[in-house]
């Protein structure tokens, strides 16, 4: 008898224990790949310098995270009964070309986060996906990756415009300090929430009047081959921190899926409100369309895009092709080329998932017009091209 019962007892601990467990996953994905920009204007597209007296440039470059950003992650649930789990996800980049991490201001600089989920739906706070990125990534053909990614012309280069230093906030990928929530689903519609009090890394600790504050609100139905979804993503600068009051994003999309094609369609509008008076407000209009087409191991991609920009800002479109060959579940070649054509005024570079190519605002407002110091000069027109290896453990 007392065997029975020390055997029972143990039989509970390891029970209790189990229940209690959490389920922790370990992730990631490397990606390497060889990539060739050509520029018409003697502007090389990977270091943002003018040679050879404005002649056409070319460059070439072995880079690390060109389909999909090179990263290691960490996820995990726990059961806490009655429907109830804790969740949580730490989630690092990194440059495969030389191991180092991708960001020096953060360490799980991709996502990082903890929440519960339930019948309830799922509410999670740290460093987020805004729903506006995970919406617009989800209907391009290229997922936000190679050359032929939709954010290469989708907003301003950051910079490329006076008064408009964070024109790439028209494009918000992720925010810091931030809580959303997921609801469940109702019939195949979701609804997602998010706020943040600390968009382009302004949090104030003394004055929430000078927070540079989220609110994102994104509705979603997916009834398998139709996915359907709209989105508005509105952001408020806090006071005395630059020269923009608040950026605007509303964005409409869908995608049908006929089995031999996936097709894509997406139109935003985007506003950039200037407090100066003498600096006027930015608004782009973006169009795209795109398709997939699955046949036996391979996928083959395409998209084109427009953005319409008001007075001053231009105008800026991109065609895009690209090639999967998939080896597997996990691993795949991919190949992919763009051609972007930039108006008088836009400067938009072909960039890829690590942002290798694209412009980063170098040089002052008299640089950018001339080309002078490294900056960019407008209305460039670019093709680049990449191949590679990406596999996903």
């Amino acid at each position: 008898m007392q065997k029975k019962l020390i055997a029972l007892a143990v039989a509970g601990l390891a029970s209790t224990a189990a229940f209690a467990q959490t389920n922790v996953t370990i992730y990631g994905l490397v990606d390497y790949g060889y990539a060739y920009r050509f520029d018409g204007r003697g502007l090389d597209s990977l270091s943002n310098t003018i040679n050879n007296a404005g002649k056409p440039n070319s460059a070439s470059q072995l880079n690390g995270g060109q389909q999909s950003g090179n990263r290691l992650g960490f996820k995990g649930t726990e059961d806490l009964g009655n429907g109830l789990k804790a969740v949580f996800l730490l989630e690092q980049g990194f440059n495969l070309d030389t191991g180092a991490s991708a960001s020096t201001d953060s360490f799980y600089n991709r996502q990082a986060y903890a929440g519960l989920s339930g019948g309830f739906g799922t509410v999670v706070g740290g460093r987020l996906y805004t729903p506006h990125y995970t919406f617009v990534s989800g209907l391009d053909p290229f997922g936000a990756g190679t050359v032929g990614r939709y954010n290469n012309v989708y907003s301003i280069a950051a910079g490329a415009v006076a008064g408009s230093a964070f024109g790439n906030l028209t494009d918000p990928v992720r925010v810091d300090n931030a809580v959303a929530y997921i609801s469940p689903s109702f019939g195949g519609f979701t609804v997602t929430g998010a706020f943040s009090n600390n968009a382009s890394g302004n949090d104030s600790l003394s004055n929430n009047a000078r927070n540079n504050t989220v609110y994102a609100v994104l509705g979603q139905f997916d009834s398998g081959a139709l996915k359907l979804g709209a989105n508005y993503h509105y952001i408020a600068m806090g006071t005395g921190l630059q020269a923009i009051d608040n950026v605007q994003n509303f964005t409409l999309g869908g995608s049908f899926d006929f089995k031999v094609a996936k097709v894509m369609a997406l139109y935003s509008w985007n506003e950039i409100d200037n407090s100066l008076a003498t600096v006027k407000d930015v608004t782009l209009n973006n169009y795209m369309l795109g398709a997939t087409v699955p046949f036996g191991k391979f996928a083959a991609k395409g998209s084109y895009i427009y953005s319409d920009g008001n007075s001053g800002v231009g105008d800026a479109q991109q065609l895009a092709l690209g090639l999967d060959y998939n080896l597997s579940k996990r691993t795949n070649f991919y190949t992919a080329y763009s051609w972007i054509d930039n108006s008088g005024s836009r400067m938009n570079g072909v960039g890829d998932a690590s942002a290798s190519g694209a412009y980063t605002g170098a040089g002052s407002a008299a640089d950018q017009l001339t080309g002078a110091n490294g900056a960019y000069l407008p209305g460039v027109w670019q093709q680049g091209f990449q191949v590679g290896l990406r596999h996903m453990f």
